[in-house]
């Protein structure tokens, strides 16, 4: 159902992850998807997925695919990226913040035994990068009086999660989303985060395959917060949910939508603070 035919999309970080699952269910519901990234075809990190890649699997599922090549820790290609959506596009409906540098935290030592670059690493392209993308996004949207914005946040911002670095990016990404959705809540633009759980990415199955033990049962493909964006795009009444975190499950009990195999996660999501 190509329910959002007419809508013109952002996708940060969308080369592989929970930013191309993002991309791909909004190219499936048929909006233009402008999908961003440092990995494309010509470079070097290629292997696990590019740009080019998901722009043109998001063209095969019916939607417009619109690759974009864009390092988020750069201010001047941010605001590149969204002066030739001006160019092309008439309207800008749906920014996914889902840009996200892991140096490596999965069952990292302490934080004090750790590189002090990882906090840079974390908060870069991560928190900053949807700092600046919001920024750019917001002046356009408040102009045409709507829009929807979404921060791929995570439990981690109010519960240990891995890494006091990743935890501290987290919280402050959801800080982002409560206080730029109360500046923005008289304007008609909905600001929200979306909190997974345990995701079937590609750098978790690579982690398994390496032998990290990881929860895997029960966990939710790439696509499954990419259907809590589509379910939230076309919700008319979207806006009273702005300046709050939500998990993918709670949106898929609201929505009533499933994961890609017909179930729902199972992983045990502990209750938000917000």
């Amino acid at each position: 159902m190509q329910s959002l035919r007419d809508k013109v999309a952002i996708v940060t970080g969308a080369s592989r992850g929970i930013g191309k699952g993002c991309a791909l269910e909004l190219g499936q519901a048929g909006a233009t998807v402008y999908v961003t990234g440092r990995s494309t075809s010509q470079g070097s990190d290629s292997s696990e997925g590019t740009v080019d890649r998901t722009a043109r699997e998001i063209t095969d599922a019916g939607g417009c695919g619109m690759a974009v090549a864009c390092d988020h820790t750069d201010d001047s290609q941010v605001g590149e990226l969204f002066e030739r959506v001006g160019r092309e596009q008439t309207r800008l409906d749906i920014l996914v913040n889902s840009a996200f540098h892991d140096p490596g935290i999965a069952h990292s030592r302490p934080f004090w035994e750790t590189p002090l670059s990882w906090y840079d690493d974390l908060l870069g392209a991560g928190t900053r990068g949807a700092y600046v993308a919001t920024h750019f996004a917001a002046a356009r949207m408040v102009d045409q009086g709507s829009g929807l914005i979404v921060n791929i946040s995570s439990l981690g911002a109010a519960h240990y999660f891995e890494n006091v670095a990743y935890g501290m990016g987290k919280a402050a990404l959801d800080k982002l989303t409560r206080d730029a959705g109360r500046e923005l809540r008289d304007r008609g633009v909905t600001l929200i985060s979306i909190w997974p759980y345990m995701v079937r990415t590609e750098g978790v199955l690579d982690l398994v395959s390496k032998g990290v033990d990881l929860p895997l049962d029960g966990a939710e493909s790439q696509r499954f917060v990419g259907r809590s964006v589509v379910a939230l795009a076309m919700d008319p009444d979207v806006h009273q949910r702005t300046g709050k975190p939500f998990t993918s499950l709670e949106l898929a009990q609201d929505y009533g939508f499933t994961d890609v195999d017909g179930s729902l996660p199972s992983g045990s999501v502990p209750p938000k603070r917000r």
